[in-house]
């Protein structure tokens, strides 16, 4: 679809801070000089054609349930077999296939460890390959978000950062707090797109719509929820190429690091990751997204030079086919039913 002027003050201006009052939607109707049928209308278009996934939350790791990102040789010629094994877990919820031995990278979400590694155990035993599990250990750029702006009438995208708090945060999800369970049931595949978004969630959950708000704004401030907005597809947006460059950094060095490097404009994520000897020595993942596999090597190249780096083993994983991407759901069962956390995928 054409992206136009009204559009692109969506996708810019709401990637985070979605309002938390009765009508969202018309707040952004009226500082964008329009209505709010104009607004629901086009955010439904941008959903359709996949430039937007969903308006809602992102959830920051490990605060509901449990993460990893795993890795398997496969061989080549059993590759789309094997990512297709891997894609039926609801666990998974990314799935690429990368440039390296280790070639076929996922995400798994889980309601605790024990779930977790029973289905990387699952894997492992169906596909007879090994499961190489780096979960995180701390996060240095826990943001993510991408800058459009309309140039000589042509889409062109730039990098747009945020940065917040990396206090651990820990929400709780004990079967008594139903209502915490269920509201983020509701929400985890996004708002509806209506005019009043959260009395709809609320008559569903039979709880007052300020309740809705109140418990959002907590998971917010707590960081439970890294950021509410609209969530855009990269790839639709003009970010075709990505590297997952890995460093081998010194473990005193590591901190001082991660954070130099998160504030670099090209790197759109910066975790600790373990190493996995003998097999994985990186412990240091940044992520660059660009318009081209061009693009992404030279800012390779620029901050390897500007911060020094050549000493250090490093390696660029670009990615080459995406299997599945989806963001990380979470289902808890009814009131009636025992407490269970588990991954949609």
């Amino acid at each position: 679809m054409t992206i136009n002027g009204l559009e692109l003050n969506l996708l810019n201006d709401y990637q985070r801070d979605f309002g938390l009052n009765s009508s969202p939607f018309a707040t952004m109707a009226k500082k964008n000089n329009t209505d709010i049928a104009t607004i629901l209308r086009k955010i439904k278009q941008l959903k359709h054609s996949g430039v937007i996934a969903r308006v809602g939350p992102v959830f920051r790791p490990n605060t509901i349930g449990v993460s990893t990102l795993a890795a398997m040789k496969v061989p080549l010629h059993q590759l789309e077999i094997i990512a297709e094994q891997v894609n039926q877990y609801t666990e998974v919820n990314h799935n690429y296939e990368r440039e390296h031995a280790f070639n076929l990278w996922f995400v798994a979400t889980a309601s605790d460890q024990r779930h977790l590694k029973s289905i990387l155990h699952d894997i492992e035993q169906k596909t007879g390959i090994m499961v190489m599990s780096l979960p995180l250990v701390k996060e240095f750029h826990i943001d993510l978000g991408f800058k459009m702006s309309l140039q000589d009438k042509k889409f062109s995208t730039a990098v747009g950062k945020h940065h917040a708090s990396t206090q651990t945060v820990q929400l709780s999800t004990q079967p008594d707090d139903l209502i915490q369970q269920q509201l983020i049931a509701e929400i985890q595949s996004g708002l509806p797109i209506v005019e009043h978004p959260y009395a709809e969630i609320a008559k569903k959950l039979a709880i007052p719509e300020q309740e809705v708000i109140r418990r959002l704004d907590i998971m917010l401030t707590s960081g439970v929820i890294r950021r509410m907005g609209v969530i855009v597809r990269h790839r639709k947006l003009g970010y075709r190429s990505n590297a997952m460059l890995v460093w081998d950094i010194p473990n005193e060095k590591i901190d001082q690091l991660g954070r130099e490097l998160s504030k670099v404009d090209s790197i759109t994520l910066c975790y600790q990751r373990p190493r996995h000897t003998p097999y994985w020595n990186y412990n240091l993942f940044t992520m660059i997204h660009g318009q081209d596999r061009k693009g992404v090597e030279e800012c390779i190249e620029d901050i390897v030079t500007k911060y020094q780096l050549s000493q250090f083993d490093k390696s660029a994983l670009f990615s080459k086919r995406c299997f599945k991407q989806r963001g990380a759901c979470y289902s808890y069962a009814r009131p009636e039913t025992n407490y269970q956390l588990v991954s949609n995928g």
